[in-house]
């Protein structure tokens, strides 16, 4: 069964790793020592955690979990008429079962009963655009490597 818990401290190097899988194809260009890459991808993670907790202080920085298994985060604030999607990012093993077509769909549910949206930020070049647009999500702007998406119920 797919559930969500809040991270906590404990939860810090799985969440790196988490990070680190969501990059691992773009340092692999880089052509570094594995030292090298891990100390920047620590850096990149922590700048990363600061900012979304600064920028969203209410937010709920959940762990995502298959049956007790840790598989990914899903960051999500709750805004006046809208629900933000500030980061969903699954390992690479369990990327295309369904998963995040699932929470989004949750996603979708409270913000219809609210009569609100959900927007997020995704980068251009992420594969998982296809995904949203299937849940019904549209570009609503553009700001360079990302676009602004939204659904609306």
């Amino acid at each position: 069964m797919l559930e969500r818990r809040p991270s906590q401290p404990g939860d810090e190097a799985f969440l790196r790793g988490v990070y680190a899988s969501t990059r691992a194809g773009e340092i692999s260009l880089f052509g570094w020592h594995s030292s090298q890459a891990e100390i920047f991808l620590r850096m990149q993670f922590d700048a990363q955690d600061r900012h979304y907790r600064a920028a969203y202080p209410d937010a709920r920085f959940d762990i995502v979990e298959l049956d007790g298994v840790a598989i990914g985060r899903f960051y999500v604030a709750r805004l006046p008429g809208m629900i933000h999607v500030i980061d969903i990012s699954l390992l690479p093993p369990w990327q295309g079962q369904g998963h995040g077509t699932q929470l989004l769909r949750g996603l979708q549910q409270d913000a219809a009963r609210d009569g609100g949206g959900i927007s997020m930020q995704v980068e251009g070049s992420n594969p998982a655009q296809r995904l949203y647009e299937r849940l019904g999500f549209r570009v609503t702007g553009d700001s360079g490597p990302y676009k602004m998406l939204e659904w609306r119920a």
